[in-house]
Order: structure tokens, then sequence, then C-alpha cells
């Protein structure tokens, strides 16, 4: 029997990181997200900071323009893509090892058909979200719906280029938590019945 993954997807300051680290530590079982960039770091040789920079949330970059564009023809793998196929390695080999949660990283796409999956995508009005990053994370200079709107724009563009999915498609996924309405726990608790 194939281990079972619960996936979460989610948008920027739903608290869908949390959720899933909640969640695994209810059901007893490891949650994988900066221990993901970690391993890339070892495995690549590049900084976190650079890693950080060329994942889900990355600004930006050549492979937006690929995804514009609809050609990848004359496409010439980058940084970004050495460090895609690392990364689904990893989590392919964290599947074949255990069952836990991953989030992000396109997991529900790229352990689709390999491992029971359990594939979540949480989300939540903008005044939450809003509300939840200014007391997670604090101002900055670049205003709170930028940072979402930036954010989120980001996750969806890395997510259509490396899947040729939607970010974000309900058919993408089992179940779709809002976090605002329900609450962390409740959403937990949910997810954790559904295992």
């Amino acid at each position: 029997m194939a281990n079972r993954i619960i996936t979460i997807g989610r948008q920027f300051g739903s608290g869908g990181r949390t959720i899933g680290k909640l969640t695994a530590q209810k059901l007893g079982i490891p949650c994988y997200d900066q221990e993901i960039i970690d391993q890339i770091c070892k495995e690549s040789g590049f900084t976190e900071e650079f890693v950080k920079e060329q994942s889900e949330d990355a600004p930006f970059s050549s492979w937006a323009a690929t995804v514009f564009s609809g050609d990848r023809s004359f496409y010439q793998p980058t940084n970004q893509d050495r460090i895609w196929a690392i990364e689904k390695k990893i989590i392919l080999e964290i599947a074949e090892k255990e069952s836990c949660v991953i989030v992000g990283r396109c997991a529900d796409v790229i352990l689709n058909g390999k491992a029971d999956l359990l594939k979540v995508f949480v989300y939540s009005d903008f005044q939450k979200r809003a509300e939840r990053i200014v007391d997670k994370y604090g101002e900055t200079e670049v205003p709170t719906e930028k940072r979402l709107r930036d954010k989120d724009k980001r996750r969806a563009l890395f997510y259509q280029f490396y899947t040729d999915q939607r970010w974000g498609a309900m058919e993408n996924y089992h179940l779709a938590l809002d976090s605002g309405a329900l609450g962390i726990d409740k959403c937990v608790d949910i997810i954790a019945s559904l295992y």
C-alpha cells in the first residue's frame, strides 16, 4: 500500500502552512515545508536565499515570459528548472519513504497517481488574509494588498508553468477549506478526520 500523503496548496496569508503543521502533529506524521528547501540547498549547492527566490514564490522571471508566450521550443533550462527537478525528486523520495503532510511545492501534481493522496487547498477572504499577514509578518513598505496579490500571482504562474494546471482550481483538489470562515483548528480537524 502506498504511503498516505496530505498535500496543502494555499493562498498567501490563509494559514495553510500552519494548518499543515498542526495537522501533521495531530496525526503524528512529519510535515515537510522548509525541510524541502533545506534539502534542495544541500543537493544543489545553492543558498537558501537563492532557492527561495527561484521557488514557488519567485518574482517574475524567465519562466513567466515563457508562460505568456506559450512557446518552450527554444527554452533553455535555467537554475529555476534545476531547482524544480531536485524539488520533484525530493518530493517523490519523501512519498516513497513515509506518510506525511507536504505544504506547497506543487506536490499535489507531482504525487498524483504515485501516492495515496488527500489534496487540500486552503483559502480565505482578502480581508482576513491581509489581517493575518500583518499580524504574522508585520507591516512593510509594500502595501498589504499588493503583497497578497503579487505572492498569489507568482504562485499561480509557477504552478501553471511546471504543472500545466491552474492553481487553486477546484478540480485539482479533493477539499477546499475557507480558513477565515472555519478557523485554523476546524480546518485541522476536518483534514485529520478525512485522512
